[in-house]
């Protein structure tokens, strides 16, 4: 059985706290889920697990995610300098559609045009819990956002499409062929 992972994590800092969208590496991650269709649950992965974390999505047949190459895996490779984003075959929505649009799109967006689902919350909100100390939050909410990946991902594949809203509010669609595409 093919072992799709869906993933996502959040952070301890934001790009402000240290020193712009160059520094990636340096946020820290807070919290990680994964959703494996090889067990069919989730998996919640604090900062102390995060190597843990890495080898799950290396042994992945894929790793489905939203803005995984220029975000979630820098992340990681500030926590484990050996991670190689190469090494692990992904699908960024994100930057599929980017391919496609000529721009950048947000998840929420998708999902609210695709699904008629919004996210609980924004990564700011995560911010906030962390130094609040609310991993659970943190956990729930990155719970939720792999589970709207999962979601989208599998609408793309049955319906070669999804449905986005512009930045006036107008409902469009975008072909997507991610069963044709192979692993990156």
């Amino acid at each position: 059985m093919k072992n799709t992972v869906y993933f996502d994590l959040e952070t301890q800092k934001s790009a402000d706290e240290v020193g712009g969208w160059d520094r990636i590496r340096d946020m820290r991650m807070s919290i990680g889920v994964t959703y494996s269709t090889a067990r069919g649950q989730y998996r919640i992965y604090g900062e102390q697990e995060v190597n843990a974390l890495i080898e799950e999505l290396r042994r992945a047949d894929l790793v489905v995610g939203f803005n995984t190459l220029r975000f979630d895996y820098e992340v990681l490779a500030g926590h484990n300098p050996f991670f190689d984003a190469q090494q692990v075959p992904s699908l960024d929505m994100l930057a599929e559609l980017e391919k496609s649009l000529h721009h950048r799109l947000s998840l929420d967006s998708i999902a609210s045009a695709t699904l008629g689902v919004e996210k609980t919350a924004e990564g700011t909100q995560a911010l906030r819990w962390f130094r609040e100390g609310k991993l659970l939050e943190i956990a729930e909410y990155c719970c939720y956002d792999v589970k709207i990946t999962r979601l989208v991902h599998e609408y793309g594949l049955a319906n070669k499409q999804l449905q986005y809203l512009n930045r006036f509010g107008k409902k469009l669609s975008v072909p997507v062929a991610w069963g044709d595409l192979p692993p990156a």
